[in-house]
């Protein structure tokens, strides 16, 4: 059984090449949309499948504690490219993944919280990857696309 001491760390690479954490994270959800659609035609249903592009798109709230959500806020604004690696850490064996990397990440939306008398505000932004590389614990590793 698990202790789940371990935990995932969200990071991105910035313009220098300098590897920046992302911290305090509250929650981080990539999403991966690998649609396919059967073909039909009047003559026959199901004669044949047509793929759409692949889509990666992520949401990540963070709180207003330190400047992570100023750094993300300057990224989002600038319109830059970075990558985002989560990536297990304190040697943990707890979870599916070795790492995922997000390549190219664009932000297309940043929502802040109203400021609240008790506790931090947090700032959602939510974007879309062009690429991405899994590397699973068991199996292959996958790149899309």
């Amino acid at each position: 059984m698990p202790d789940w001491r371990s935990r995932l760390a969200v990071s991105y690479v910035d313009e220098d090449g300098n590897s920046v954490d992302v911290t305090p994270i509250d929650a981080f959800s990539p999403s991966f949309s690998l649609n396919a659609e059967a073909l039909h035609s009047i003559e026959q249903t199901h004669i044949g499948v047509v793929y759409t592009p692949q889509a990666i798109t992520f949401s990540m709230t963070v709180r207003a504690i330190g400047d992570a959500a100023a750094k993300l806020t300057s990224l989002a604004m600038q319109g830059k490219r970075f990558d985002i690696t989560l990536q297990e850490t304190d040697d943990g064996a707890d979870w599916s993944f070795d790492s995922i990397v997000l390549s190219d990440c664009i932000i297309t939306s940043a929502n802040p919280s109203p400021a609240a008398i008790s506790g931090a505000p947090a700032a959602t932004f939510s974007g879309m990857s062009l690429a991405s590389t899994i590397d699973p614990k068991t199996g292959e590793n996958q790149v899309i696309p």
